[in-house]
């Protein structure tokens, strides 16, 4: 079988899954061990027994509707490799945006806290690029948090890991910078989604009959954990800025939107008013 001959086959194997013939070349392109773009030059290359063998086990968990990312082991984020399984939320391009607008506020020297923290891509990716900042991260999954764990020790990214409820494992710190990218899909919504986002953690995605269960809490106790003058970011679903706005008013302000790559409302950005 070449290449080619695999790649058809994939794809015709894959027809029910979202982009069937990518998700073929990146599960092939990973059994050969070589970058996608290499393999789609090199098509008449025959694949011996093990990696046709290896190239169906992938395709069987695929045709599941196991994410790619989960099969994969791996995900860019911020142009940062990392390690991506059942264990925590899949990193999505979405959330850069909300990474930048925390990028954009942070200075050396600075603290930074990334609450529900998942597989570690925001403080991890904050301590990379800011390596003078202070950042802890904190979730309450301990699987989550082991794989956030791995992942900070593979980028060599010194962040402080705490396992708790929202800001309990910080009680009675403050920070210049809070970011969160919190569950935020009404529970109404459980078992209707795409198959591959209904085996991702529903600890991370669901969050009470309007999915704003989260926001309610940041709105309450974020600003016991703010410095004067402390931002307070959170990516949020495409037609949550309203309400998100309307809990944050009290004591917060300015309150704005950020939008994604797309243009899709994404962050909402709060300054701690001053007491």
């Amino acid at each position: 079988m070449t290449v080619l001959d695999a790649l058809r086959a994939g794809q015709a194997r894959l027809s029910a899954v979202p982009d069937p013939r990518l998700d073929a070349e990146y599960l092939l392109a990973f059994v050969l061990d070589m970058p996608r773009l290499n393999m789609l030059v090199n098509k008449q290359r025959i694949l011996t027994a093990q990696e046709a063998a290896a190239y169906d086990a992938l395709l069987s968990r695929r045709e599941n509707r196991e994410p790619l990312q989960y099969i994969l082991g791996t995900q860019s984020f911020m142009g940062l490799p990392f390690k991506t399984d059942a264990r925590a939320l899949i990193p999505r391009n979405d959330t850069e945006a909300l990474c930048e607008a925390a990028l954009s506020f942070l200075k050396s020297g600075q603290t930074a806290l990334d609450l529900c923290t998942g597989s570690g891509i925001l403080g991890i990716t904050l301590k990379k690029k800011i390596p003078g900042a202070a950042v802890t991260a904190s979730d309450i999954s301990a699987d989550a948090l082991s794989l956030a764990r791995e992942n900070a020790a593979a980028l060599h990214a010194d962040v402080r890991l705490l396992q708790g409820d929202l800001f309990a494992p910080v009680a009675g710190e403050r920070f210049d910078l809070i970011v969160s990218n919190p569950p935020y899909i009404p529970d109404i919504l459980r078992g209707k989604m795409q198959s591959e986002v209904e085996m991702e953690p529903a600890l991370a995605l669901f969050a009470g009959p309007d999915g704003l269960d989260f926001y309610r809490r940041i709105a309450r106790e974020a600003p016991a954990h703010l410095n004067e003058g402390g931002r307070l970011l959170l990516e949020i679903g495409d037609d949550q800025f309203d309400a998100v706005r309307a809990l944050l008013t009290p004591a917060f302000e300015p309150v704005s939107l950020i939008r994604d790559m797309n243009g899709k409302p994404r962050v909402v950005q709060a300054e701690r008013k001053n007491a």
